[in-house]
């Protein structure tokens, strides 16, 4: 027979108050722990999963995400505390001793902490979820893919993730393109020559916004043109559109599409789009004296 001699899992390690934690007792936490945050982690993707159900209403799509990860960190914070209360350790102490710790760390880790607990804020508040289109004070623009505990991550629409610290969307401006209403109106400026009819011009941008796909024309919602300066070298218009959620969350391609077709309509109805000139006025008087050769140089070129 083998003889195991496992008396080293009661050998004392340390004591936390009254609680005498033993080699035993503090693998069996660590199992506790460890199974929790599992169970957490799977109860988070099982609830995460609903959210294919939703593929074509983002805005429940987003709550879910949000329900699945707030029970994660509950689960997380519950589960943690029931299972060291079980296993005989006195929180009381683990509190004091926590306090004393986090005092330790928290000039080190409080941009840590501050991210960790604006996370909770915006989950909570609801002023951001996941498919949102944003754009942020430091410049960083794209859709937000997930708001994890330390930073969310923003994928731009030339596919580039971007970590953005949680406490970024508290503290600075943020532009939630996608908050409410996904319709969102463009202007789109462009110039015409001097001389060319308003009406004109006109019928080439409403034309225009016709042909790009996911341009609304309903209701309030309807294309205009506006004659907004007399420029320098042109008349200046601005094409002003009211685009669906798609053509929001990509506004430099949309941009480029109506801009497109701009130039094809104005290009059909013989419109002249000028570029920037400068008139040189030339006083002929001047030029003579400076073409003329000086009298003591013209003398000389006699007497040779």
């Amino acid at each position: 027979m083998i003889d195991l001699n496992l008396s080293w899992l009661n050998h004392h390690l340390f004591t936390i108050g009254e609680s005498r934690i033993s080699v035993a007792g503090l693998l069996a936490a660590l199992a506790f722990i460890i199974g929790i945050w599992w169970f957490a982690s799977l109860l988070e993707s099982s609830v995460h999963r609903l959210t294919r159900r939703y593929a074509d209403e983002p805005w429940k799509a987003a709550r879910i995400h949000m329900l699945s990860r707030l029970l994660r960190y509950v689960v997380w914070v519950i589960g943690t505390l029931v299972g060291l209360n079980y296993l005989g350790i006195d929180l009381t102490s683990i509190a004091l001793l926590g306090s004393a710790f986090a005092v330790g760390l928290g000039f080190g880790l409080q941009n840590v902490f501050s991210n960790f607990a604006s996370g909770i804020i915006i989950l909570l508040e609801r002023s951001l979820k996941v498919g949102d289109f944003v754009d942020l004070q430091s410049g960083v623009r794209g859709h937000v893919r997930e708001i994890a505990m330390r930073y969310t991550r923003v994928t731009t629409n030339d596919s580039l993730d971007v970590l953005v610290p949680n406490s970024e969307f508290i503290n600075g401006r943020v532009s939630n393109w996608t908050l409410d209403d996904s319709h969102r109106r463009m202007h789109i400026p462009f110039g015409v020559a001097y001389g060319t009819a308003k009406e004109l011009v006109r019928e080439a941008g409403m034309a225009a916004s016709r042909t790009v796909e996911g341009i609304l024309d309903v209701g309030r919602m309807r294309s205009q043109v506006w004659l907004v300066q007399y420029g320098d070298n042109s008349i200046n218009y601005e094409l002003i559109v009211w685009a669906n959620r798609q053509l929001t969350t990509h506004p430099a391609s949309t941009h480029a599409k109506l801009m497109w077709a701009l130039d094809d309509e104005l290009a059909r109805r013989g419109i002249e789009i000028p570029f920037p000139q400068r008139d040189l006025h030339v006083r002929s008087g001047v030029l003579d004296v400076r073409l003329q050769p000086e009298p003591k140089a013209a003398e000389a070129a006699l007497t040779r």
